[in-house]
């Protein structure tokens, strides 16, 4: 987005950016109310609650038998089209399960279906006075649904949209229409009664839906035939649902306008935040406050808008850029999530009735009160040391003073010694290797005969400070301690940079695994940090605890903000794909965007 005053907001009311005091957002030129959010629970919860009925009716054997009784009974089908209504019945439910979490986020498109859907349920109850109950209950509901219209305001999503949902139905139904008639078509005449082209054909649609055809297979035939028939018939009706309630996911990167806006915004109050630097990562979104003094970098994924780190800028603007965040998620139907932020960042965050977890804390090591003498940094001493004799030489210099030739030849060395498919890091990680438009960042390498195996990146934290952004070493060197070298010998030389204050690993839940091995801790907190210490087989949580604890570092939290704990397993989804530790398969996420 571009650095502008936004024009045409009417869902947000932007605050007092000098008191700080937020506003409550506005719907359709009124305020939301707290009887709006309850009336949006009531009706989200109908719909789960009637979904889940229509499942469980499909599902138990009791329910298919009155499902066969009444349905049938009421419009004298025979046994064979019961199946059809068993299947657009669990097809309905789980449709509506869907609807549930898109109205919960104010789904335009959801809350469209949801008056249809609930509109001809009415209709056929109330048309052939049967089943008077559900259909009072069922017009009740679409009446509420309409007389609520202006609370479902989200945008659908503007990549794929209602045609791509029209598309893929159509796709996988031809897809199963052609599987079966293929099948019917290529087995042999005497194991489907010698049936016709068309019949087969017949028999073949009808499966979609349930409905035995006019081919009399033999039984492996038919239950084969069937299961592809409902395979891809209710296959066909979820992913078009997916694609139909999908909450937009913007394409990533920021415009130079933006970014040219960021930098303005740390050259002026860099120094606050030490996560401030990384809102340039080329993956991200901004929306800035409409003074422009403020702004919320952040990065749509799986429905939710993640940011990271405090907003930029000055503290007094912040209430007007996170009203704007805001608003921007309440427009598209994201839930807002903020990783990484300070204790004074969530102070302002919580404010507009969002919750915080304590998530880790980030080690910032005092530079002039740095040194290696003393017992608790005689690991460190001695690591640097051995080292040394054996013939390792470190050098730090800024960005700028980089060659293009070695620029290139380390952002070689460092994609090779990654490890992984993807780069890790988002709220702590820029995501370049000394970029010629980043020139005040430092690099530290390690070498030894002439040759790297060993390489950091701190970018700025405003004038005095640098943050550590990437850590990569040659593992093949099985030469411990290189890391530790590295630090040390970059907090020997920050006199001559200038730098005052240096930000290491941020360590995630270093509290619990702390309290966890204190004398006299109690069993919750011993469970915690021993489950903490299990999980660092993989993601290295106790791990960098232990090595930043090494240079005596002030520990400083940060917290993880999101609106409600239902909303914790989509945004805890969205930070560990994000930070490039799991997530939804990249395989699934290419074949849904082709």
């Amino acid at each position: 987005m571009n650095r502008r005053r936004p024009v045409g907001v009417d869902t947000v009311h932007v605050g007092d950016e000098q008191d700080g005091r937020p506003s409550r957002p506005r719907v359709e030129g009124r305020r939301w109310r707290p009887s709006d959010e309850l009336t949006l629970r009531l009706l989200t919860w109908s719909a789960r609650v009637v979904g889940l009925l229509a499942v469980v009716s499909v599902v138990l054997p009791v329910g298919r038998r009155r499902l066969r009784d009444t349905i049938g009974g009421w419009l004298d089908l025979p046994t064979e089209a019961t199946v059809a209504a068993g299947v657009v019945v669990l097809a309905s439910g789980v449709m509506l399960l869907m609807l549930a979490t898109a109205l919960r986020r104010r789904k335009r498109r959801a809350w469209q279906v949801a008056v249809v859907v609930t509109g001809l349920i009415a209709l056929a109850h109330l048309g052939w006075r049967h089943g008077i109950g559900s259909g009072v209950t069922a017009l009740v509901l679409c009446v509420a649904l309409i007389g609520t219209r202006s609370h479902f305001t989200a945008k659908p999503d503007p990549v794929h949209g209602k045609w791509r949902a029209v598309r893929v139905t159509l796709q996988l139904w031809l897809a199963g229409f052609l599987a079966n008639f293929v099948l019917l078509s290529t087995t042999p005449s005497r194991f489907t009664d010698n049936a016709g082209l068309l019949d087969r054909a017949l028999h073949a649609l009808l499966a979609l839906i349930g409905v035995s055809g006019p081919v009399q297979p033999v039984p492996w035939l038919d239950d084969l035939s069937a299961a592809i028939g409902l395979a891809f018939g209710i296959g066909a009706l979820l992913l078009g649902g997916y694609y139909l309630l999908r909450s937009a996911e913007p394409k990533q990167g920021l415009s130079p306008a933006a970014e040219s806006g960021l930098r303005d915004l740390l050259a002026a109050r860099g120094a606050e935040d030490s996560l401030g630097y990384f809102a340039l990562r080329r993956d991200k979104s901004v929306v800035f406050s409409p003074s422009g003094k403020a702004a919320v970098p952040f990065r749509v994924l799986a429905g939710v808008a993640l940011a990271s780190g405090d907003p930029l800028g000055d503290i007094e603007a912040w209430p007007g850029a996170i009203e704007v965040f805001l608003a921007d998620c309440r427009d598209n139907g994201w839930v807002p999530a903020v990783i990484g932020c300070s204790e004074r960042g969530a102070t302002v965050w919580v404010r507009y009735g969002l919750d915080a977890i304590e998530l880790g804390d980030e080690a910032i090591v005092d530079v002039p009160g740095f040194t290696l003498d003393g017992r608790s940094m005689r690991g460190v001493r001695q690591a640097c040391a051995k080292l040394r004799r054996a013939g390792y030489e470190v050098t730090v210099r800024r960005s700028a003073d980089l060659g293009e030739v070695e620029r290139a030849e380390l952002t070689t060395l460092a994609e090779h010694w990654r490890g992984t498919e993807t780069e890790r890091g988002f709220s702590m990680a820029l995501s370049r290797l000394a970029g010629p438009d980043d020139p005040d960042c430092v690099l530290v390498t390690a070498a030894r005969a002439g040759e790297v195996t060993g390489l950091l990146q701190f970018v700025p934290w405003g004038s005095d400070g640098l943050s550590l952004d990437l850590m990569r070493r040659d593992r093949a060197t099985g030469d411990n301690g290189l890391n530790e070298l590295m630090i040390a010998d970059l907090l020997g030389a920050c006199a001559a940079l200038g730098v005052t204050r240096v930000s290491l690993n941020f360590a995630v839940f270093r509290a619990a695994i702390e309290r966890g091995g204190r004398i006299g801790a109690g069993p919750v907190a011993r469970l915690w940090a021993k489950a903490l210490r299990i999980g660092s087989r993989w993601w290295q949580i106790e791990t960098l605890y232990r090595f930043n604890a090494k240079f005596g570092p002030t520990w400083n939290p940060r917290f993880l903000i999101f609106p409600a704990v239902r909303d914790l397993p989509r945004v805890a989804l969205a930070a560990i794909e994000a930070e490039g530790f799991g997530g939804r398969p990249p395989a699934l996420l290419r074949a849904l965007r082709r």
